[in-house]
C-alpha cells in the first residue's frame, strides 16, 4: 500500500505537469492581433499616445504635476506633489525647522481635508495611539500561525480578516467608514513589524522579537522600535522614516493603488476587502515594489564591481544592466523615470537631501556617492548603451532604497512600509469614491474573438 506522501507527492508532479503542458495553449489564447489596439484607438495603460493618463474622474486628494499639455503637446515641467492644495515641500521643510514628526498631521489632512490644530491633531494622535495594539488572537491565530513568504500578501490577508472583529463591517456611513480608516491606519505599523518577525522566526529560525507598539510615538518611531530587537534608534532615524511616510502618503487618484481603491470602493464594498486590493496592487514591482528592486541592483552592482570607486568600472556595468546583460537582465535601470513626473521628482528631489545628512552620521557617504553618481550619469549611460537619447530623471524609490538601507530596515518590509504610509491616501481615495462620484466603475472592452459554433464533446 502506498505511503500518503508519496500519493500527495505524486499527485503534486501530476498537476505541475499539467501545467507545463497546458501553458502554450493558455499563451496561445490570450494572443490578441497588436494592430487591433490601433485600429480601435485602445488606451493601453489607460494612456494617451503623448503618454498622459486618460482622465477618468475627479479628486480634490491629491496632485501629482510633472508636465504640462500645450496645445496637445506634452511639455517637459518641474514636478510638483500636491496634498489637498498644498506642496508637499511646505509640509516637510515646516516638519524640518520645527523638528518634529509630521505624518500623522499629513492623514489627518488627507482625511479631513484641511491641516489640524494642536488641539484636533492631538487628538487624532491619540485615538491612532489607542489603536496601534493588536488583538492577542489575533496575533496569533492570524500572523503567527501563517507566516507569509511576502509580507504584502500578509498584510492583505491581516486586512481581510479584521472584518470578522469588526461588529459593524459592512455600514457605509461616513462615521463607520472613518472609524474602520482609522483603526487601519493605526494598525498597518503593528501588522508590518509583526509579520516581519513572524517570517524571519519561521525562514531562518529567528528569535521572535515582539515589542508592543507605544502610543506616544509617532508611527515612524513605533515602526523602528518594533523591527528590532533592542528597539533603539536615534532621532535621525526617526526623522528620516518619517520623512519618507510623509512623501509616500499620497500621489493622486491616478496612480495603480489609489485607482484601485477608486474601482473597488465604487461596487460599495466593505472597507478591509477594498484596502487589501490596494495592497494587491502596491505589491506589484512596477508599483510599489519597485523600491526592493533598487536595493538589490546596487547590491548587485556592489557584488560584481569590487572597486565600485572605479567609476570606469561601474560605467560598464550600468551599461551592461541597460543591455539585459547584468543584474536581473530585464534592461532596467531602477530607481529612474516616472509616469507623471518628466524633469524631477520633487520626492526624489527631498529625499537626497536628508540621505546626505543620513550618509554623513552612519558614515556611508561612499555609497551615498555612488547613489549620486549615477543619478548624475544615468543619462549619458542610456545613451552609450542603447544609442537613444533620454532623461534619466531619478525617481523616489532610488533614495527611499538608499534611506531605507542606511536604516538598516530589512528589504522585506520596503514594500510594506510604503503601505504604512500610503494607507492615508488609500483611505481618503475610498471615503471620496464612497460619497461623491457614486456611481460603479464599469468600462468597455472590445470583444476581440471570432463567433464560431459549438462543437458536440463527441466530434471534438
Amino acid at each position: 500500500m502506498r505511503d500518503h506522501k508519496d500519493m500527495e507527492f505524486s499527485a503534486i508532479q501530476a498537476r505541475e505537469m499539467y501545467c507545463r503542458m497546458m501553458s502554450d495553449r493558455i499563451n496561445r489564447c490570450n494572443q490578441v492581433d497588436q494592430q487591433l489596439y490601433e485600429t480601435y484607438d485602445i488606451k493601453r495603460g489607460l494612456r494617451n499616445n503623448n503618454g498622459t493618463g486618460v482622465r477618468v474622474g475627479l479628486t480634490k486628494i491629491g496632485c501629482v504635476e510633472g508636465y504640462r499639455v500645450v496645445e496637445g503637446e506634452k511639455t517637459p515641467i518641474e514636478g510638483n506633489l500636491y496634498y489637498r492644495g498644498i506642496n508637499v515641500k511646505d509640509i516637510v521643510n515646516a516638519c524640518i525647522e520645527e523638528n518634529r514628526k509630521g505624518y500623522e498631521e499629513t492623514s489627518y489632512l488627507l482625511l479631513f481635508g484641511e491641516l489640524p490644530d494642536k488641539k484636533q491633531l492631538d487628538l487624532y494622535k491619540q485615538y491612532l495611539g489607542e489603536r496601534r495594539e493588536l488583538p492577542f488572537s489575533f496575533v496569533r491565530d492570524t500572523i503567527l500561525t501563517t507566516p507569509s513568504l511576502n509580507i504584502m500578501n500578509k498584510l492583505a490577508r491581516c486586512i481581510l480578516t479584521f472584518y470578522s472583529y469588526d461588529e459593524n463591517p459592512d455600514e457605509l456611513t461616513p462615521e463607520n467608514v472613518l472609524r474602520q480608516s482609522i483603526d487601519l491606519i493605526a494598525r498597518m505599523p503593528t501588522i508590518t513589524c509583526y509579520g516581519y518577525q513572524a517570517k524571519v522566526s519561521y525562514d531562518k529560525n529567528a528569535s521572535l522579537h515582539f515589542h508592543q507598539p507605544l502610543p506616544e510615538l509617532s508611527t515612524a518611531e513605533n515602526v523602528l522600535r518594533m523591527i528590532r530587537a533592542s528597539g533603539e534608534y536615534t532621532e535621525l532615524e526617526a526623522t528620516l522614516l518619517d520623512l519618507c511616510l510623509i512623501l509616500h502618503a499620497e500621489h493622486g487618484g491616478g496612480n495603480n493603488s489609489a485607482f484601485t481603491t477608486h474601482v473597488i470602493s465604487s461596487s460599495g464594498t466593505d472597507t478591509y476587502a477594498a484596502i487589501s486590493a490596494a495592497v494587491g496592487s502596491l505589491k506589484g514591482p512596477k508599483h510599489g515594489g519597485a523600491n526592493v528592486k533598487v536595493t538589490q541592483m546596487i547590491q548587485d552592482l556592489k557584488d560584481s564591481v569590487k572597486d565600485f570607486e572605479n567609476r570606469e568600472l561601474v560605467d560598464d556595468y550600468i551599461i551592461r544592466l541597460l543591455q539585459g546583460k547584468a543584474g536581473d537582465r530585464t534592461g532596467l535601470l531602477y530607481g529612474f523615470g516616472h509616469a507623471v513626473y518628466t524633469k524631477s521628482d520633487p520626492r526624489a528631489v527631498i529625499l537626497k537631501r536628508m540621505a546626505r545628512k543620513l550618509a554623513e552620521q552612519k558614515d556611508l557617504m561612499e555609497t551615498f556617492e555612488l547613489y549620486n553618481y549615477i543619478e548624475e550619469n544615468a543619462s549619458e549611460l542610456f545613451f552609450r548603451a542603447r544609442g537613444i537619447e533620454r532623461d534619466m530623471m531619478a525617481n523616489v524609490d532610488l533614495y527611499s532604497g538608499f534611506v531605507y538601507s542606511a536604516l538598516n530596515i530589512p528589504t522585506e518590509i520596503s514594500t510594506p512600509l510604503f503601505a504604512v504610509a500610503r494607507i492615508s491616501g488609500w483611505c481618503a481615495h475610498r471615503m471620496e469614491e464612497l460619497f461623491m462620484a457614486k456611481r460603479i466603475m464599469r468600462p468597455a472592452y472590445i470583444d476581440a474573438s471570432k463567433r464560431i459554433s459549438y462543437t458536440p464533446i463527441s466530434e471534438r
